[in-house]
């Protein structure tokens, strides 16, 4: 066998392979072997043809094709290892020549994975942010708390700001009812802006029981786009005004709240999460920054097959977040005021080429620091994984697969390859 190879760029290679007969012969009798498998003989049971039978009542034209697509096979598989190609994609066989039993020439070009030159990764830069917790965030936190516990009360007199309505509501348009505008025993929190503005106002002053029309505008910049700057009027019926009393911030609140004998220690507690939680996201861009810092400092080709493929990862993982949200993708992309093909493009292919760069940068790094996750450390993170899905069987079967133990295994080895990078830029002076 014959190999001339010629790289088309950084990512996309070409292989021009001549077979003889030395590599002919042994395919067709590979393949003699097959379609006798399925012939038909008298006097032969179906798959007991002996191959001398077989070889006198074979269709030459078939012997002639399968033994190319048994050889070809051959080659390129054994073609890509010898020159040390790691393939992305089924390569794509064009036969430029086939004279049977005697010489067979054919090209197979692909996308490969790449040669990823790092960067100096021992010399960057961590920029660490003080963690600090303001009083006011530790009160915002009480607020809501307080919130939680609130006392809600029926009245009967008019609503004011801070009360919790239950109204029905229709919206329209020209006299016509759009989508979205309607809604039954909802409730709203007066003063809570979570309406467009003028409807709250709308209903402040108003007595249960009393139905009212509240006419407004939508904002200019609202995210439909029939509805922006649109003259509307709600129909609006008053079912319920409820007082909200909130609870006093004392010690009787603070037990309520947890393991607390007074407010200080809830207090204590509020502002020890929040200082965690700083100090993981502040970690966090630390980590995020260095990748980002390696990835500029390092050439990277990107295959397009992996940006398709991960472009394609993103987009689901999307739609299924916004199906949470009772959104589809349409509705989404609509309310931005842009394209499925301009989304795809933009937003998508360019969180995709970073998620690539950042992975091959990555596994690149782990190989020059000989970063591996032993069978030990594997074996207790799958325990944990048992453990955290214990109520989800189908999950706690598919850990057991040889492709999940292996996504997580590389899953360990980035965690550990982040880990050494911060390591190793965290020593400096």
């Amino acid at each position: 066998m014959k190999i001339t190879r010629k790289n088309l760029s950084d990512t996309k290679v070409k292989l021009t392979i001549t077979l003889g007969k030395e590599e002919l012969e042994p395919a067709r009798e590979v393949a003699l072997s097959k379609l006798a498998k399925d012939m038909k003989v008298e006097g032969f049971r179906k798959g007991k043809v002996p191959m001398a039978v077989a070889a006198k009542n074979v269709s030459p034209e078939a012997l002639d094709q399968q033994t190319l697509d048994d050889a070809l096979s051959k080659a390129v598989a054994e073609a890509f290892t010898e020159q040390d190609i790691r393939a992305l994609e089924r390569p794509q066989v064009d036969v430029t020549k086939y004279v049977p039993g005697e010489s067979a020439e054919f090209t197979a070009e692909a996308e490969m994975l790449p040669e990823v030159k790092l960067g100096d990764y021992k010399k960057l830069k961590i920029e660490k942010a003080d963690v600090k917790v303001a009083a006011s965030e530790v009160d915002e936190i009480v607020e809501r708390m307080r919130a939680n516990f609130a006392e809600r009360k029926d009245v009967k007199r008019a609503a004011k700001n801070g009360d919790e309505t239950v109204i029905d509501f229709i919206g329209k348009k020209d006299d016509v009812a759009f989508d979205g505008g309607t809604a039954k025993d909802y409730s709203l929190e007066l003063g809570s802006n979570s309406f467009i503005p003028g409807f709250e106002e709308g209903v402040v002053g108003k007595k249960p029981g009393e139905e009212f029309d509240v006419p407004l505008s939508f904002p200019d910049d609202y995210h439909v786009d029939t509805l922006k700057g649109a003259k509307v009027v709600f129909t609006v019926t008053l079912n319920k005004v409820k007082e909200i009393a909130l609870p006093e911030v004392d010690d009787v609140f603070a037990a309520k709240c947890g393991p607390f004998t007074s407010v200080d220690d809830l207090k204590k507690d509020i502002k020890r999460e929040l200082t965690e939680r700083k100090t993981r996201e502040s970690q966090d861009k630390v980590r995020d920054n260095l990748v980002e810092q390696l990835i500029s400092a390092s050439t990277i080709p990107v295959p397009n097959v992996l940006i398709e493929d991960q472009s394609k990862s993103i987009e689901q993982d999307f739609q299924q977040n916004l199906a949470g949200q009772g959104m589809t993708l349409d509705m989404y992309l609509e309310s931005k005021g842009i394209d499925k093909d301009k989304w795809l493009d933009t937003e998508v292919k360019d969180s995709a080429k970073k998620r690539v760069q950042a992975g091959l940068v990555l596994a690149e790094l782990s190989k020059v620091e000989k970063i591996e996750a032993n069978d030990q450390e594997l074996a207790a993170r799958i325990d944990e994984y048992r453990q955290q899905y214990a109520s989800r069987p189908e999950i706690v079967k598919q850990l057991e697969s040889p492709e999940a133990q292996r996504e997580i295994a590389n899953q360990m080895i980035t965690e550990k390859t982040v880990d050494r990078l911060v390591e190793l830029n965290s020593k400096k002076s």
